[in-house]
């Protein structure tokens, strides 16, 4: 398995708003596992996308897919930042 951990900061008040587009995105991946996305508790703008992927090789497709890139897109204009944490190993889900 692949894992991955992403820090997200909206723009200000854009944090639902952010978190739905994303949820409707990531609907039904091939090869994606788990896809959890979480309010910080403690920074009003900041979400955190925690993925389980089969392997590198269905997350990596994933992100050249059309309907990612175009879901990517749209999110972007009421993200802040985004950065990819780190990359996990996960033992199980």
């Amino acid at each position: 398995m692949h894992g991955v951990i992403v820090k997200i900061t909206a723009k200000h008040e854009k944090r639902d708003e952010l978190a739905a587009i994303l949820q409707a995105g990531t609907r039904n991946l091939p090869g994606c596992i788990s896809f959890v996305i979480a309010k910080d508790m403690f920074e009003p703008e900041l979400l955190w996308i925690t993925e389980v992927w089969e392997n590198k090789q269905a997350h990596e497709a994933s992100v050249t897919s059309q309907a990612v890139r175009d879901n990517i897109a749209k999110a972007r204009k009421i993200m802040e930042n985004m950065s990819i944490v780190t990359a996990t190993e996960p033992y199980c889900i």
